[in-house]
């Protein structure tokens, strides 16, 4: 069993912008993507640019929308989690059920630890953070993707049996690899 490294946690704003941007940024980071991919729509999703993918982020956040977690050990930014309501990400993440029209549905939607810190129970300690973050903010479900470990794509959303253990429960399927697993809370 390995320990489980202490953690603060902090939702992105304007304020803490400089933390996400030195944590996306360090190498091996997901300076690329900027945690777009499912919250552009399809006239942003034309410019696949890593800057410009950085800006719409960073107008979301200016803007008050929440977009996610970040995890600290010792002051520094190591770990980030996408959380945010659904209906800021783009339509197709998830079939809507007819139930959800009563609900306040949160996406969580990708994970990034930094390699050292990796395998030390952090991807659990933002799962469960996500979920506080997200109640606090009025959510009553927090749903997410992952996939079988076996998967080639998509990994960033987490292992299904990590969201298992968590007490998520599987609801469906989001496409052919990503499966819905949703959370009460």
């Amino acid at each position: 069993m390995t320990a489980t490294l202490k953690l603060d946690f902090q939702p992105v704003t304007q304020a803490n912008w400089q933390d996400m941007e030195l944590l996306f940024e360090t190498k091996g980071g997901p300076k690329h993507c900027w945690c777009m991919v499912w919250r552009r729509s399809s006239e942003e999703a034309t410019n696949q640019d890593g800057a410009f993918r950085k800006s719409l982020m960073k107008d979301r956040v200016v803007g008050g929308v929440p977009v996610g977690i970040l995890a600290y050990t010792d002051a520094h930014p190591i770990a980030w989690c996408s959380v945010g309501p659904r209906d800021t990400h783009r339509p197709g993440m998830a079939r809507v059920s007819k139930s959800d029209a009563t609900e306040n549905v949160w996406s969580l939607a990708c994970f990034y630890v930094q390699r050292k810190f990796r395998n030390l129970g952090v991807m659990r300690q933002l799962m469960a953070a996500a979920g506080r973050y997200a109640r606090d903010q009025g959510a009553t479900i927090l749903e997410a993707y992952p996939v079988e470990k076996d998967s080639p794509s998509y990994r960033f959303g987490g292992f299904v049996e990590v969201f298992d253990a968590a007490g998520f429960s599987r609801t469906g399927d989001a496409g052919v690899r990503r499966k819905v697993y949703r959370l009460n809370l």
